[in-house]
């Protein structure tokens, strides 16, 4: 329990003080990023002194200390306020009388557990005298309000550290806001990935989209069937993901509350598979004689499922999330037209020449699969397009360009939960001034019902790895990427001046370069601290 005494401070400009109220963005609040729902500040603060300042849970508070998410966090943010700051930094004392407090109230016992797709992220931050009060739902809701306590800690020009007295209520707009990354056009290793979600947390998304593997690598390492990576992979040793690295990458991210939603997509983009795992995928033929290429997954053999079966397992014992990404784009049917087994088996089914139901075939057989084994699937909005067996999908995730909110009315109409990933494709390079082009994006823009508004559950920014390896994640993602997190997480009416905005994201770029984030800039000018190799 806390219970702490603080000396009232009286500054001279004490009877000048006014209250400037910020309703999310009528007003420019420099470095808080993502906006708040709602702010409200003044230009009273108060002096942080890092050798007095202090994390405490409260008394009512259900998670207290011991809670590993928190407790972690703790320690993370205090390196994060004070960086510059070493003497006695890694000590954190709980319960004690000192000058500053930020106490923490949960209400939520679920602190070991992993955040999810219903998981409250609401919290509560008021800023006073000699003290900052948290309370969120959840631990998750606690980090976001961690955040942005962070974000709002800034030093004068003579290194002192001070916070002005600060009300938010805030919460996020959509509950689904992800980062996909493409691990196997160029392999990314663990560090790169751990280094992202570290920004992904400051720019509050909570979901990791791991495209783990595709037609020119398999380096997810399966104890199942190690030959898809020992033969897949670019190399058997150097250019995998091992068990230990899967597990590692998930308990980091659970530690940000951050999701990771792994994707094994088929049958198409599925070359590399079929390097170690034998009958897996269609044999092409060419002028009725098989011509040594291999096509898309064989939707027509039993051994397929059971292969599927056996591998969807294992992954779904390894990723603890509820959801499963399927894949499903891209399917190229001039290798199932050539094969004469085939074309056969669609007579069969009563198909004629329509690959597309051969396929829905096929997807609906794996969502079969992953459902019994609890899991909620996520495909690519080109199965839905398909307009056979629509029942048994949950999720889709709306890609292509061109009209996309049309898409994404077609698919709410049918009931179905949409993700909007076209407007956010940042793997091509482009200037970092085009971030307006990513911020001004109103998910919700098409003609529909509130309830089948409420079925847009997020979106998320693609990283395709075709042009982007460890060299230059960092700064292809950020801060555009952070143009798109504001606009999943704050209220669209509130932010739709890109002029207004452009401050505060100036700020957060120089918080991510002084937080090691190698952001490219918005601009001319500069940062008080400049990125620094760590």
């Amino acid at each position: 329990m806390c219970s702490v005494n603080f000396r009232r401070r009286s500054l001279k400009n004490d009877m000048f003080l006014f209250l400037i109220i910020v309703q999310v963005g009528l007003h420019t609040v420099e470095g808080v990023w993502p906006l708040p729902q709602s702010f409200i500040s003044s230009i009273e603060r108060y002096p942080l002194n890092p050798r007095d300042f202090y994390f405490c849970y409260r008394g009512r508070s259900t998670a207290q200390e011991g809670c590993s998410v928190l407790d972690a966090a703790f320690k993370r943010y205090f390196s994060l306020i004070f960086p510059d700051y070493t003497s006695g930094s890694g000590k954190l004392r709980f319960n004690e009388d000192k000058p500053f407090t930020v106490k923490i109230s949960v209400d939520s016992r679920l602190c070991e557990r992993y955040p999810n797709e219903d998981s409250s992220e609401r919290y509560n931050l008021s800023v006073s005298t000699g003290q900052a009060s948290l309370n969120a739902e959840t631990v998750w809701g606690a980090l976001r309000g961690l955040e942005t306590f962070s974000q709002l800690v800034y030093r004068d020009d003579f290194g002192s550290y001070f916070v002005n007295k600060t009300d938010i209520k805030d919460f996020p707009r959509f509950q689904f806001r992800g980062i996909l990354l493409d691990t196997s056009r160029h392999y990314l290793p663990v560090q790169a990935i751990l280094k992202t979600l570290d920004a992904m947390a400051y720019s509050k998304f909570n979901v990791f989209h791991w495209h783990i593997v595709d037609d020119p690598s398999f380096p997810y390492q399966s104890r199942t069937f190690p030959d898809l990576s020992s033969k897949g992979a670019f190399h058997p040793m150097t250019h995998i993901y091992t068990q230990s690295d899967v597990r590692r990458v998930i308990s980091y991210a659970r530690m940000w509350g951050i999701r990771v939603i792994p994707e094994f997509d088929s049958p198409g983009h599925t070359k590399s598979w079929g390097k170690g795992q034998s009958d897996l995928l269609t044999p092409c033929y060419r002028r009725g004689i098989p011509s040594g290429t291999f096509g898309p997954v064989n939707p027509t053999l039993a051994s397929t499922y059971q292969f599927m079966a056996s591998l969807f397992k294992e992954v779904s014992s390894v990723f603890p999330d509820s959801f499963f990404h399927l894949g499903g784009d891209e399917v190229d049917f001039s290798c199932w037209r050539s094969n004469p087994y085939i074309r056969e088996f669609m007579q069969k089914m009563g198909f004629g020449a329509d690959f597309a139901k051969l396929q829905a075939l096929y997807i609906e057989k794996i969502v079969k699969i992953t459902s019994a084994l609890n899991k909620t699937s996520i495909v690519w909005q080109d199965v839905f397009d398909y307009k056979e067996r629509r029942s048994s999908l949950s999720v889709v995730e709306v890609w292509k360009q061109g009209c996309y909110l049309c898409e994404v009315r077609r698919v709410v109409k049918a009931g179905l939960r949409v993700i909007l990933a076209s407007p956010w494709y940042l793997d091509q390079p482009g200037p970092t001034h085009n971030w307006a082009r990513y911020y001004n994006v109103w998910p919700l823009a098409f003609m529909g019902s509130e309830e089948q508004k409420r079925l847009v559950i997020g979106g998320e920014v693609c990283m395709w790895g075709e042009y982007v390896d460890a060299t230059n994640l960092s700064p292809r993602l950020w801060p555009r990427a952070s143009a798109a997190a504001e606009r999943l997480w704050s209220d669209e009416k509130q932010t739709s001046s890109v002029e207004k905005a452009l401050p505060r994201l100036q700020d957060f770029r120089c918080e991510l370069l002084r937080r090691g984030i190698q952001a490219e800039p918005l601009n001319v000018g500069h940062c008080r601290h400049e990125y620094r190799e760590a």
